[in-house]
């Protein structure tokens, strides 16, 4: 990876996280926001259960997520789809996995595909399926809140393992109104600590932390390091130029 690109994937992430996180008026947030509450069902699912597979592995490169486990968003939760054989799980989030406060949380386009390794499927994986269930079975924000963090305080779900981390590298992400493709990258899921403790968001580190779920329920603090190439091994660089 060149400074320039880094710098630049830096800068643009930098900017991406203060506009989603500036503090703005709960009310005129709520007359503003173009997704103010859930659509119907059938806009989150994907009818093609294929296509959901696909772009659930176009998260990592081939090598990885071909012989990764697959889930797929039917109406009651995620299911799943393909049998992996090398403990790697990959998933398509929808909206509501965004920060609490976020105006794409219930954004129908929204399309996050994602590959957990080994440790992240057992730690933070759970949550995922859990806000999903939540969610669909009508709960408000703050009824999924209040559900996970009482079963935090049960220990009935668990904290991040040491090593896990997850791929975001799909071409074809969604992560909203204003992120869009965004940038492939890695993300790594530690127990809640400051940014310093990895030289995050400081001039000319390549490491950015995720401010914006920190609010959440989930017990982590997600640290994210853009790479140059999607998972098809095509240059993230040139596509950026290509699309502005």
């Amino acid at each position: 990876m060149t400074t320039n690109f880094a710098q630049g994937m830096v800068l643009a992430a930098a900017t991406l996280l203060v506009g989603q996180s500036s503090p703005r008026p709960a009310r005129a947030q709520e007359a503003k926001a173009p997704y103010p509450a859930m659509f119907p069902l059938d806009q989150y699912l994907i009818a093609d259960r294929d296509a959901e597979i696909a772009l659930a592995k176009s998260a990592a490169p081939p090598a990885l997520s071909s012989d990764a486990n697959v889930l797929v968003l039917e109406k009651d939760g995620y299911h799943t789809a393909v049998e992996g054989k090398n403990g790697f799980t990959c998933v398509v989030e929808r909206g509501w996995m965004s920060p609490l406060d976020s105006t794409d949380f219930w954004n129908p386009k929204l399309r996050g595909p994602i590959c957990y390794n080994p440790p992240a499927v057992r730690s933070i994986l759970p949550y995922t399926i859990l806000r999903t269930k939540l969610i669909l079975g009508g709960m408000t924000k703050d009824q999924m809140v209040e559900k996970i963090q009482t079963e935090l305080a049960g220990s009935l779900l668990p904290m991040p393992e040491q090593g896990a981390m997850s791929y975001m590298m799909s071409k074809n992400q969604y992560l909203g109104d204003s992120g869009g493709h965004w940038h492939p990258h890695l993300m790594f899921h530690l127990p809640r600590m400051g940014a310093a403790s990895w030289g995050a968001n400081l001039d000319g580190s390549p490491i950015l932390v995720d401010t914006d779920h920190a609010q959440g329920p989930e017990p982590e603090t997600i640290f994210m390091v853009p790479v140059a190439h999607w998972s098809d091994g095509s240059s993230a660089d040139e596509s950026a130029a290509h699309q502005h």
